[in-house]
């Protein structure tokens, strides 16, 4: 299988004032192509700090991280940015919206940071996975005429809309409603479903049992992990 993330023996260790806390201790992780596969841990457990580092917003102290077979850990900064906006969607539990911005310009706010990518392909593939998530009729709409629902929808197609190789999502679905959060998750199956790879980090088990497979963290480091069929 092709492996989309391969991180090997990560750790990560912050500086407080004259002690060192560690928050992550040796965490090894592989996500192969089209794999969903959901992070669980309680507060404090690293799991946030993995996120990140996967996500390219932030570097370890030592291991080493591949992503689509690319050495991340060797990675300058500007090519760090450069790998996180072409390789990785995210999704996160607050939405990441910018207010004065409508609909399509949100969606489409990846894509200006991406030189390989056709501005009018884009736009065509920004429509069609609006009109997949039921936005087709917002485009002109600003954040704060949307619902809770429908922010995390165009958040969900902005992370899409570069065609990444890994879709990373931080509770997704923290601020809404049970009902919308099931609709979402609904969205975050079929995308997986249609092939598309995706790391859920949550606290609930509900989500987490969407997922084949259930990483649980405590301490910095993998506790056990859930193989479902």
């Amino acid at each position: 299988m092709t492996k989309v993330i391969d991180a090997r023996n990560i750790k990560k260790e912050y500086d407080m004032g004259t002690t060192k806390v560690r928050a992550l201790n040796g965490i090894s992780l592989v996500l192969n192509k089209g794999e969903m596969i959901s992070i669980m841990g309680p507060s404090g457990s690293g799991k946030s700090t993995l996120m990140h580092i996967l996500g390219c917003l932030d570097v370890m102290t030592s291991g080493e991280y591949y992503l689509d077979g690319i050495n991340v850990s060797e990675l300058s900064d500007n090519e760090l940015s450069g790998i996180r906006n072409k390789k990785i969607g995210f999704i996160f539990q607050s939405f990441n919206l910018l207010p004065h911005m409508n609909v399509k310009e949100n969606v489409l706010l990846p894509v200006i940071y991406n030189d390989e990518i056709d501005i009018k392909e884009a736009e065509e593939r920004a429509l069609n996975l609006l009109e997949y998530v039921g936005l087709r009729d917002r485009l002109d709409h600003f954040p704060a005429q949307l619902s809770g629902g429908e922010k995390q929808r165009v958040a969900i197609v902005r992370a899409l809309v570069n065609n990444p190789s890994v879709i990373l999502a931080d509770e997704p679905t923290g601020n809404l409603d049970s009902k919308t959060g099931t609709e979402i998750l609904d969205i975050l199956k079929n995308l997986n479903e249609n092939g598309v790879s995706e790391i859920i980090v949550t606290h609930d088990p509900t989500i987490a049992n969407m997922t084949k497979r259930i990483v649980h963290i405590k301490d910095g480091v993998i506790i056990s992990e859930e193989l479902k069929e």
